[in-house]
């Protein structure tokens, strides 16, 4: 039996996906984003190991709250533990819960095609986080190119999995016309993108990075306002249409 390495456990999540969701933190991530607010999911030595079937036995504990929610992937990084993810959405289906993956798509790779389509066949819905449309600038803001990213995305249109985009607008960093009319463009290509989320940069982290001892790297930006987030989403949008 395949055991995954879980961070936490919201029982009422509420802004991880359709309704309301029992949100699975795992425990990992290969990236390192400037603004995270999860520093402590990073590494792979934390956590608690679980079994598939203890976290839809948490589940069914309050499945009366859930009737049009499901459970949530999130992390972290999920599909750095591909394989238990993939059995925990396939005991999900099995039971008859929606299933949820938020991610970076950050791992996708094509020698593993064939568990991305078992994945993908026990999938609902998909909130895929772009940190940024350029590849150097993503680097730059993650550790890592975007590459995998937009592969992982071409991958889910071509299964016809239902993809809710969310990008983080930070002033400075992606809070930028010409990158944003970007993204707007190169979302356009793909068939299967259902919502655009523009999410707000906060600092309600920075509290964990002085815990871990970890340099915080955006000290001094501000949070965009409102009006900032309004008018990103309005150039997505005209790039979208051009």
């Amino acid at each position: 039996m395949i055991e995954g390495r879980i961070h936490s456990i919201e029982t009422f999540g509420t802004l991880d996906g359709p309704g309301i969701r029992y949100v699975v933190f795992f425990q990992g991530c290969p990236m390192r984003c400037k603004y995270c607010h999860n520093p402590d999911t990073w590494t792979m030595q934390g956590g608690t190991m679980m079994t598939a079937d203890e976290i839809i036995a948490g589940y069914k504990k309050k499945e009366i709250y859930y009737k049009n929610g499901g459970i949530t992937a999130t992390g972290g990084e999920p599909l750095l533990q591909l394989d238990f993810l993939i059995e925990l959405f396939q005991k999900a289906k099995a039971a008859g819960i929606h299933t949820c993956l938020d991610t970076s798509g950050i791992t996708f790779s094509k020698d593993k095609e064939e568990e991305y389509l078992q994945l993908s066949k026990v999938t609902d819905y998909v909130l895929l986080d772009i940190k940024h449309v350029r590849s150097n600038d993503h680097f730059e803001l993650t550790g890592k190119d975007n590459k995998a990213v937009f592969e992982f995305l071409s991958f889910l249109d071509r299964q016809q999995v239902p993809v809710r985009i969310r990008h983080v607008i930070v002033p400075s960093i992606t809070l930028d016309k010409d990158s944003l009319i970007e993204l707007g463009k190169a979302l356009s290509q793909y068939k299967n993108i259902k919502e655009l989320e523009l999410l707000p940069y906060h600092t309600m982290g920075v509290a964990k990075y002085q815990e871990l001892g970890i340099p915080y790297c955006l000290k001094g930006i501000k949070e965009p306002s409102n009006e900032e987030i309004l008018e990103a989403r309005k150039l997505v949008l005209e790039g979208f249409r051009q």
